[in-house]
């Protein structure tokens, strides 16, 4: 099988995104027109890590975003289920391998969403982006990320969203299912991934409906903030205390 279905079996993604690591960070500053280096940047500043302070960066991939917590002095934990991602990542940076902090000061750990590697109340800041689209249990995987997270802790997540004009979702619906996937066959690696990337976008709640799973999940202080016209929203919230 050459790309995942919606039904998001783990094995079918992580095989999907294991292929697609060689031009993945390329591929992606083409295909959102250089956007995702601003994105990044937004969610560095929404993480707001500090020194001394340990984030997780869940779906890391090959760890591009997790840098930008470690160059504010955090630690930084680059966690995902593509062992090639992982991989392709580390070897970038100078590290022999996963499981061990390179010199860029990131750790790469493989690792489930559903079933994560880390102890309760770890983590002073939580993070995703552009991954927690590509989970089978939305909630589940929210709640893990609320378990290995310390009380009072923050989470950050970065996802595709809805446009906020509608003849702006209407332009940007004709460029996902139309433009995107001929560009990526071109540029990538593994073109059909980026035909599951348009068609998971369009199955994907809105900026309310992630919100409800958050709180759902037990996050609370829930706020968003879009991006680029709300192609991506910033959903921040907080691992209420302990006796709370």
């Amino acid at each position: 099988m050459t790309r995942a279905s919606l039904d998001k079996q783990p094995h079918e993604v992580a095989a999907m995104f294991d292929r697609t690591a060689r031009r993945y960070d390329l591929v992606n500053d083409v295909l959102s027109l250089g956007q995702d280096r601003l994105w990044r940047k937004a969610t560095a500043a929404a993480v707001d890590a500090g020194p001394g302070e340990l984030v997780l960066d869940l779906a890391a991939g090959t760890g591009t975003s997790s840098e930008t917590f470690t160059a504010l002095g955090a630690r930084a934990i680059a966690c995902d289920f593509s062992l090639g991602m992982l991989r392709t990542g580390a070897s970038r940076r100078g590290g022999s391998g996963l499981d061990g902090a390179g010199p860029s000061g990131v750790t790469f750990i493989g690792g489930d969403a559903l079933r994560l590697p880390f102890a309760d109340d770890t983590f002073d800041v939580t993070t995703i982006s552009f991954g927690l689209r590509n989970v089978n249990d939305t909630v589940k995987a929210l709640r893990e990320m609320l378990r290995v997270t310390r009380p009072g802790g923050r989470l950050v997540v970065c996802e595709f969203s809805r446009p906020t004009l509608k003849s702006f979702d209407l332009v940007y619906t004709q460029y996902l299912m139309r433009l995107l996937p001929p560009v990526a066959r071109v540029v990538s690696s593994n073109p059909e991934s980026y035909e599951y990337l348009a068609e998971s976008i369009r199955a994907w709640p809105d900026q309310a409906g992630l919100s409800r799973l958050l709180r759902e999940a037990g996050w609370e202080g829930i706020a968003w903030r879009n991006l680029s016209l709300g192609i991506v929203a910033l959903h921040r919230a907080v691992k209420p205390t302990v006796g709370h």
